[in-house]
């Protein structure tokens, strides 16, 4: 088992990248361990890194299972997952939330500096459900 190394609370990315090194794993290898253990075979390596660099912070379901991977006490990860909230050093993902400089996510929420874009328009041209290939018409409904 791996404590922080201090008693405070330190972050969880710092926290989660340094209990893998001591274990001589991989991003791959910590991935490939966390799907085994979890039964779910989507998380990549990708998403470990991520959450090392804090830019985003697993939830619930993926901390309880990095706990178990990385033998480490749950309430240690949570509260640094918890510190690294506060921190502010990772995207949010709600609604109308930060994620980078001028930037907020959800329909009708600003998309960059001095641009927004009005609630359920979406840019044309792009493929998938509710969207069309393509853009710029009106959609008319008829009645009757």
């Amino acid at each position: 088992m791996i404590p922080p190394a201090s008693p405070r609370c330190t972050q969880l990315g710092p926290l989660l990248a340094r209990c893998r090194l001591d274990r001589g794993w991989s991003q791959q290898r910590a991935a490939a361990e966390l799907c085994a253990a979890a039964g779910v075979p989507t998380l990549s390596r990708h998403e470990i890194s991520r959450w090392e660099r804090q830019r985003r912070v697993p939830g619930g379901f993926w901390l309880g299972w990095l706990a178990v991977v990385l033998d480490v006490p749950l309430v240690a990860l949570a509260e640094a997952a918890a510190a690294t909230r506060r921190a502010g050093s990772t995207r949010a993902t709600g609604p109308g939330r930060t994620t980078g400089p001028g930037r907020t996510t959800g329909p009708g929420r600003a998309t960059g500096p001095g641009r927004a874009t009005p609630r359920g328009v979406r840019p044309a041209g792009r493929t998938g459900p509710g969207r069309t290939t393509r853009g710029g018409g009106a959609r008319t409904m008829t009645t009757g």
